[in-house]
């Protein structure tokens, strides 16, 4: 893990973690750590390739100042069909976000905008390519003390609210009854193929990329907005090899068990695989430290 600046903005910082390709071995875990330097915030990361043969998932951790404001990001991208489309929005969609004209003015505005578009360049960067993979993108923007949580597809974002788990998205499923519609009223079919599926093919109604299903597919995103008040505790951004098997009530409570917001995270991590997860699995603990009055020295990175 490095720390280095950004032009795109007035003051930067991003922090690079181990990417998650398929040179993870089975068992072993890219993980880390981060804390705010006036003490308030604090996340941890962990991400395993599971029993998967490769790495489709991918996340990324970004610091910003933008006029004035304290920016954090935190995005996890789970590919599928391959991993191009989520290694492009770890690539692109924070940078592109940042410098969106309204990003502090009208911040829902800015990251609707630029998910779509950050689609549209991905779509237009693979044109002359064969493949056609996708992925999700499950997002929480902090600026000052608001927080937005965008999603889209079947990655997911809950927060602890004094001890109780409130999902703050809902998952993109071909079934879900405003999606069927908005599929059908489009032209498309939803079908059972062993799951319900978008043209019997993809088990996630909206995702970037999957130009053959773009115009049922989108990555409008869902979002979700709120202020950080002394009840919420922390945040949990995973992939749905963590969901898939750990409810949102067992990922609060395995969770609140370490204070360390990676020991969290490598927890979630160890107990989706200990229930059987066959996917790959990456989650995002931040803690918001709302007692915080000075900064400790931050923690060394471990990888």
């Amino acid at each position: 893990m490095m720390i280095d600046s950004d032009s795109a903005t007035e003051k930067s910082s991003v922090i690079k973690m181990l990417p998650a390709k398929d040179h993870l071995e089975d068992g072993e875990y890219a993980r880390g750590c981060w804390k705010s330097d006036d003490g308030k915030l604090s996340c941890g990361y962990s991400s395993f390739r599971g029993k998967r043969a490769s790495m489709e998932d991918f996340f990324d951790i970004k610091m910003h100042e933008v006029d004035g404001q304290a920016v954090s990001l935190f995005g996890v991208f789970d590919g599928h069909g391959g991993a191009y489309a989520a290694e492009y929005l770890k690539e692109h969609l924070f940078e592109n976000l940042v410098k969106h004209p309204q990003f502090i003015t009208d911040t829902k505005l800015a990251i609707s905008e630029t998910y779509q578009k950050t689609d549209s360049n991905f779509l237009d960067s693979e044109r002359n390519t064969l493949r056609d993979d996708g992925s999700t993108a499950s997002t929480a923007v902090l600026v000052g003390n608001h927080l937005y949580v965008a999603n889209v597809g079947d990655s997911r974002a809950v927060i602890s609210k004094a001890g109780k788990a409130i999902a703050l998205s809902d998952d993109h499923k071909p079934n879900r009854s405003d999606e069927r519609k908005r599929i059908e009223d489009a032209g498309g079919v939803v079908m059972w193929a062993g799951t319900w599926r978008v043209g019997g093919v993809l088990a996630m109604s909206r995702a970037f990329g999957n130009r053959l299903l773009k115009q049922f597919v989108v990555a409008e995103p869902e979002i979700q907005e709120l202020e950080i008040i002394d009840d919420l505790e922390f945040l949990v951004l995973a992939s749905d090899g963590l969901w898939d098997v750990v409810p949102n009530e067992d990922a609060v409570s395995v969770a609140r068990e370490e204070e360390d917001p990676e020991a969290a995270a490598r927890r979630l991590t160890e107990t989706a695989f200990a229930r059987g997860s066959a996917d790959n699995i990456t989650c995002i603990v931040v803690r918001f430290c709302h007692d915080a009055t000075s900064a400790d020295p931050p923690p060394s990175p471990v990888e």
